[in-house]
C-alpha cells in the first residue's frame, strides 16, 4: 500500500518518534536488539530484524560499458523502520513497520544525477506481495522495487523501476570475498555509550552486471559494488547532527571504510572504520585514528546545503584524498524518509595523485540536523 503524499509526514513521525530513546516497546525479544558480544548468524542476519527500530540494506557501485568507457554510479537503499504503532492491533494492514527505498544513478560523462524514492506501510506480514521484508534472508519488496539474495549462491538481485525519473535498473551482485564484519564481530559503536551502536556488516568487491535504462535507452554494463546491512535501536548519540562516511573498493582488492559523526559546530563526536587488505584479516579503527579534513565545498542550489566534495582522510591504512566525481549528487528524500543528504560516486587518491579506489561518499545532517526521532 503506497502512502498518499499528504499523509507521509504523519507516517514518518510515527515511524521515527522515540527512535533515539530507550527500547521500551513490547512484543520483540527474539535477539533483534543490538548487543556487544552477540554473534551474527547467517543467513538469518541477512534478513530483516523487525524488533530493531531502524534497518537498511545499501548497495552502491560503479558501472562501465568497457574499461575505457565513462563511469556510471548507482545507489539502491531499502530502509525499514519500526513505528511502534499497531503492535497490539491484529490485521494485515496495521502500520507496525514502514518501508522506504531510494535509488540514484550518476552519469559522470553527462554530469547528471537522477534519483527516485518509494514509501509504504507494512504490517510485518511476509505474505503481503507488494511490501515486505523477510526475516530468513534478504528479500525486501516495495512495489516494483526489490532487493533479494539467493540462498544457494549468495548472489543479490536488485530491481528498480522509476518512470518518473526516466530510470530503470536491474542489478546482479556477486560476492567475490567473505563478509566483512564491521566493528567488533559486527557490533559497530557509533557513540561513547555502548547502546549507541549498530550491528553492521559489509560485502565489498561485489562483481556487478547491470541493465540500465535511461530515457528509454538500454545499456548492458559491468562493474564493482559494495553492500552494507545495518540495524540499530539508537544510532545517534545526543549532540550528533549527522555523519560523513565512505565505503571504498580499493584497486588492489582491499576495502576501506571510514566514518565520523559530527556535532553542530563541526567537531567530531565519534569516528571509526576499517581496512581489509585483499586476502587478509580486517583491521578496525579506533575513534582517534580517523580524521576527516574537508576541502572544496559545493553549495546545493536546491537546498542551500554546503557539502565538502573533496576531503583529506587520515586512517591507519594511510592518508588519502577523496574527490567526488560529480558535485551535484544531493538526494532530497523529504517525501519518504524526511531527510536531505548527499550520496555519490567518489575516487580515492594516494598522496602522489594516483587513483587507489572507487566507492561512495555519504554526508548527512548538512541541510538540517539529522533527527532519527522527530
Amino acid at each position: 500500500m503506497t502512502i498518499p503524499r499528504l499523509h507521509r509526514r504523519a507516517c514518518l513521525i510515527g515511524a521515527f518518534a522515540g527512535l533515539a530513546g530507550a527500547r521500551s516497546l513490547a512484543g520483540f525479544t527474539d535477539g533483534d536488539s543490538v548487543l556487544p558480544g552477540r554473534a551474527l548468524a547467517f543467513p538469518r542476519d541477512h534478513g530483516a530484524h523487525l524488533g530493531a527500530r531502524i534497518e537498511w540494506w545499501y548497495a552502491t557501485g560503479w558501472l562501465q560499458a568497457d574499461a575505457q568507457a565513462p563511469l556510471v554510479g548507482f545507489q539502491v537503499t531499502f530502509f525499514r523502520s519500526r513505528t511502534g504503532v499497531g503492535d497490539a492491533v491484529s490485521g494485515r494492514f496495521a502500520p507496525r513497520q514502514l518501508l522506504f527505498a531510494h535509488a540514484a544513478v550518476t552519469d559522470v560523462a553527462a554530469k547528471r544525477h537522477r534519483h527516485a524514492q518509494r514509501i509504504s506501510r507494512w504490517s510485518g506480514d511476509e505474505a503481503l506481495p507488494d511490501a515486505h521484508a523477510r526475516r530468513a534472508d534478504t528479500a525486501v519488496v516495495l512495489g516494483r522495487w526489490s532487493l533479494q539474495r539467493e540462498a544457494a549462491n549468495g548472489h543479490y538481485t536488485a530491481r528498480i523501476d522509476a518512470p518518473e525519473a526516466g530510470l530503470a535498473l536491474d542489478l546482479q551482485l556477486r560476492p567475490t570475498q567473505p563478509l566483512l564484519l564491521q566493528g567488533t564481530a559486527g557490533y559497530s559503536q557509533k557513540g561513547p555509550e555502548p547502546r549507541q551502536a549498530s550491528h553492521y556488516y559489509s560485502q565489498p568487491q561485489l562483481a556487478v552486471q547491470a541493465t540500465l535504462v535511461q530515457d528509454g535507452q538500454k545499456r548492458a554494463l559491468t562493474g564493482r559494488g559494495w553492500l552494507d546491512h545495518e540495524w540499530s535501536d539508537e544510532l545517534l548519540a545526543p549532540g550528533a547532527v549527522g555523519w560523513d562516511w565512505i565505503g571504498i573498493n580499493l584497486t588492489d582488492g582491499g576495502a576501506l571504510t571510514a566514518f565520523a559523526l559530527r556535532r553542530a559546530d563541526g567537531s567530531v563526536l565519534w569516528a571509526g572504520g576499517s581496512h581489509r587488505p585483499a586476502g587478509t584479516a580486517v583491521r578496525n579503527f579506533a575513534p582517534g585514528e580517523v580524521v576527516f579534513t574537508p576541502g572544496r565545498v559545493w553549495a546545493s542550489p536546491a537546498t542551500g546545503a554546503r557539502y565538502p566534495v573533496q576531503w583529506q582522510i587520515g586512517t591507519p591504512a594511510g592518508t588519502f584524498e577523496l574527490r567526488a566525481l560529480l558535485d551535484a549528487q544531493e538526494l532530497d528524500s523529504r517525501a519518504s524518509t524526511g531527510t536531505v543528504y548527499w550520496e555519490g560516486l567518489a575516487e580515492l587518491l594516494a598522496p602522489g595523485g594516483a587513483r587507489v579506489g572507487l566507492g561512495y561518499l555519504e554526508m548527512t545532517g548538512r541541510a538540517q540536523p539529522l533527527r532519527l526521532g522527530l
